[in-house]
């Protein structure tokens, strides 16, 4: 053996992390039949199982038909009118001025995290982020040999500023936040969020805010706002926010354009010129026939979105009105909002093994707190996520059902 084969790593960059969960959680149904009377109720996935609505799909059809630029390469960081348009309504959505050469177009909102990793990280360099996490951001952290720094989160899902802290080191280069919190459904206040940008600003960080379900924010909505949202913050008013602050976003829940891709990082030139490069060597540029999409549903579907999230929200409603015959049998509902409900089971077993039992027993696919939090975590093994964006009132009255007559 070469002395260099004897001194590559053991583990390739793949292998440094784990297998996708909603991938995972979907091989637990194989060999399982469920009866036309008990279909499986599946709330694994954050993702809208609908399709556009009409009105965009004729003008995704349209577009498909007689643009025919909308089938080349285009800009790696995304179609002007797109930018300038998302820059017009976040400088709406929270009263600051935002222009679009602010705006990054990425495919999905995965792929602007891995960019912004890529952009301001070397390896060997640490991102702290609070558990439960998102799990694909832990999974972008691994492969790129970046520390994922832990921050635990109590029984309100809240990060805590001060313990975010103690954990910085020489190596750390960024917080980052997802809200409302994927998988914990709580919205962070304004409040606390800012004091996390104070903190990274004060420390030399990169704070990246992932608010890919904004849209369904339950806060009141500044008046005149097209979408109907909230406020969640007021960092855009920094005169330097683009210095510290990384915002990222999804059209994908919004439009319901999960298959085109469609995302967005938002943050100083500078640091998108050096985003850009990685843009250009994975995928060259966006989705086009996406950003079109995204672009016509921002002009045209305000009402159509603001009925959206109200349906949301009333899901949400349905989801805590209905909580309390759960929590007679020892559950606790530790927060909800957005497309999610998160949740403390009562049984003497780690999570990952009642959310296997679910789908035999009661035929329920969700996944384990197990999945968003470190392997030595005790509060992870008596968690649970439920991603409720997909049952009506009638589905989630029939999922406590079934969870409140379990035969363990």
């Amino acid at each position: 053996m070469s002395v260099l084969s004897e001194e590559r790593p053991e583990l390739t960059r793949t292998a440094a992390t784990f297998a996708p969960p909603v991938m995972e959680a979907r091989r637990w149904l194989d060999g399982i039949t469920f009866p036309p009377d008990r279909p499986l109720i599946n709330v694994s996935q954050a993702a809208p199982v609908d399709p556009p609505p009409q009105a965009l799909r004729a003008a995704i059809a349209e577009l498909v038909l007689t643009n025919d630029e909308a089938h080349l390469y285009g800009p790696v960081l995304g179609l002007p009118e797109l930018r300038a348009e998302l820059a017009m309504q976040c400088g709406v959505h929270y009263g600051a001025g935002i222009s679009a050469d602010h705006v990054a177009i990425t495919s999905g909102c995965n792929q602007a995290f891995a960019a912004t990793l890529s952009a301001i990280t070397g390896q060997g360099d640490e991102v702290i982020i609070p558990t439960p996490w998102y799990f694909n951001h832990k999974m972008w952290l691994d492969m790129m040999g970046i520390g994922a720094i832990a921050l635990p989160t109590g029984p309100d899902l809240l990060p805590d500023p001060d313990q975010a802290r103690s954990l910085i080191t020489p190596r750390t280069r960024a917080i980052a936040l997802v809200t409302p919190n994927n998988p914990g459904g709580v919205e962070y206040p304004a409040e606390l969020v800012m004091a996390f940008y104070q903190l990274a600003q004060a420390n030399g960080l990169k704070l990246i805010l992932d608010e890919t379900y904004r849209d369904f924010d339950s806060r009141t909505a500044p008046k005149g706002h097209k979408a109907k949202t909230g406020t969640p913050h007021s960092l855009f008013s920094d005169p330097d926010w683009s210095q510290t602050l990384i915002h990222l976003y999804s059209f994908s829940k919004a439009y319901r354009l999960t298959g085109h891709r469609v995302g967005a990082m938002i943050t100083a030139p500078a640091l998108l010129a050096e985003a850009e490069k990685f843009l250009d060597t994975v995928a060259i540029c966006p989705n086009q026939i996406g950003q079109h999409a995204a672009l016509w549903g921002m002009q045209n579907l305000s009402t159509w979105l603001a009925e959206q999230r109200a349906e949301i929200l009333d899901r949400r409603a349905a989801i805590e009105l209905g909580f309390p015959t759960l929590e007679n049998r020892g559950w606790k509902l530790m927060g909800a909002g957005a497309y999610f409900a998160y949740m403390q089971h009562p049984f003497d077993m780690d999570s990952d093994a009642v959310a296997q039992a679910l789908v035999r027993e009661a035929g329920v696919l969700l996944l384990p707190g197990t999945m968003f939090t470190p392997q030595d975590d005790k509060a992870g093994k008596r968690q649970l996520r439920v991603a409720f964006a997909n049952l009506d009132r009638a589905g989630i009255k029939s999922m406590f059902n079934r969870l409140e007559n379990l035969p363990f």
